[in-house]
């Protein structure tokens, strides 16, 4: 595939070829895996260095290791996806703790701590006319 280059008056001044864009993109896999190692693990994340083992071929990236936060993975995945010349990414990396857990529901009956009342665990049912009447009560306008 080649795409002509003009100039403002359409005239030809050049040629791209495949390879031309292609090489753009490409990085050596060393390149890639020192990127993934200092920059992103170590500058972005604060990961110690030997916590995950980055191991590059052709451009695909595989993650073995640990960090100490699971909210850090899908931000490590992100990241090293993003690179230039990265073109998949495999990650076996665990977390050494869950900080992304959510706190158990509360006792039955309450929610967020507070007793459920009239209009159920929401609150009181409001209109634009303040509450609204309980059942046989008449509210006037």
């Amino acid at each position: 595939m080649r795409l002509p280059v003009v100039d403002e008056e359409d005239r030809l001044v050049g040629i791209v070829t495949r390879r031309d864009l292609l090489h753009l993109f490409v990085r050596p896999d060393s390149e890639i895996r020192r990127r993934v190692t200092d920059e992103v693990l170590t500058e972005v994340l604060g990961v110690p260095a030997g916590d995950v083992d980055v191991h590059v071929v052709d451009g695909s990236v595989t993650l073995n290791g640990r960090v100490e936060r699971r909210s850090q993975l899908p931000v490590l995945l992100g990241l090293v996806g993003q690179l230039d010349g990265v073109v998949a990414v495999a990650s076996h990396v665990r977390a050494r703790t869950d900080d992304t857990s959510r706190p158990a529901p509360s006792a039955a009956g309450r929610r967020h701590g507070r007793p459920v009342g009239p209009g159920g665990p929401f609150g009181p049912r409001v209109g634009p006319l303040g509450p609204y009447p309980e059942h046989g009560e008449r509210r006037s306008l």
